[in-house]
Formats: C-alpha cells, sequence, structure tokens
C-alpha cells in the first residue's frame, strides 16, 4: 500500500472512531511515562473506553469529515483521543480522575453529540452521574408519587378498617 492509501485508511479509521463514539476527549499526555499511559488505558479499557494516538494532521481531516472541523484547534503538540463508546461520561469521569493525581495529563477539548466543547465542558460532562444513576433517578422520581398515592388511596380504607374494628370491640364490651 502507498503512503497516500494507508493515510486515507488511517482518516478513515479516525472517523469510524468519532462516528461510533458517544463522547470523545482530546487530551494531551506529554510528561506520561510509558507506565502512567499503560495504567491510563487499562483503566479506561474497563469501562469500554478506546485511547488512540493519532497524527493530527489525519486527526484534522477525519474530524472535518465528520463535521466537527472546530476540533482542530485541539489538535496541537502530542494528543490522543479517548473515545466514549457505550457511555459519554465514564471517559471523561476517567480522565478528570486521573489528571487530578497526574498533572502532566492536560485535558484540551472534545465533542459531544457533534458539539466541540472546551476543556471546562468536558469537566462538566465528567461531573454528570453515569446513566444507570440518572436512571435510577428517573425511576425513583417516577416511583415516589406512585407509592405517595396508594397511601392515599389506602387511608380511607385503612381508616374504615379501623371503625369497624372500633365497633366491633364496643359490641363486646356492651
Amino acid at each position: 500500500m502507498s503512503g497516500l492509501a494507508l493515510k486515507k485508511q488511517a482518516v478513515a479509521e479516525i472517523k469510524d472512531r468519532f462516528a461510533r463514539a458517544q463522547s470523545v476527549v482530546i487530551v494531551e499526555y506529554r510528561g506520561l511515562n510509558v507506565g502512567e499511559i499503560t495504567e491510563l488505558r487499562a483503566k479506561l479499557r474497563a469501562t469500554e473506553v478506546e485511547m488512540k494516538v493519532f497524527k493530527n494532521t489525519l486527526a484534522q481531516r477525519a474530524a472535518e469529515a465528520h463535521g466537527v472541523a472546530e476540533l482542530k484547534q485541539y489538535l496541537e503538540g502530542p494528543t490522543a483521543g479517548v473515545f466514549s463508546i457505550q457511555d459519554p461520561v465514564s471517559g471523561p469521569k476517567i480522565l478528570l480522575d486521573f489528571a487530578k493525581t497526574h498533572k502532566q495529563l492536560v485535558i484540551k477539548g472534545g465533542v459531544l453529540e457533534n458539539k466541540v466543547l472546551d476543556a471546562a465542558g468536558v469537566k462538566a460532562l465528567a461531573e454528570l452521574p453515569s446513566r444507570e444513576v440518572l436512571l435510577g433517578q428517573v425511576l425513583a422520581g417516577i416511583q415516589g408519587p406512585l407509592s405517595g398515592m396508594a397511601n392515599v388511596l389506602q387511608g380511607p380504607l385503612r381508616k374504615f378498617v379501623y371503625a369497624l374494628e372500633a365497633l366491633k370491640k364496643e359490641r363486646e364490651q356492651a
């Protein structure tokens, strides 16, 4: 394969990753040693998040083809893309947590639903609860009023039973 064909294939692969990912975070990893990068990749892999180091010019072409050309401003220096496939929050959460102990990892920006985010936007995304927690909160919000309504509807029935019970005791005493 020629060099041009290899570059086109790499651009297509990066574009495919953009298309499959629910969120993408662009990070600069300058200053991290091999062990730290391996540790980060292992944490990401555990939640089905992929980290890919790529050439900036190829990533710029893939971003343009995917419709997020504004991402170009974050594609400078040693850059890696972190692609969250299953959950848009898991990748940013892991990166933010890892960056707290490894100051060399710099979160530059990202993409969520074809919208480019700055570093602050990625941090805000990382602070959102996970999908499971959000679903639990929605379920609790739905369940609360229903159980309250069931209690309200049982109230008159309960009072009626208590009244019958009191009447029964009164008649037994008489």
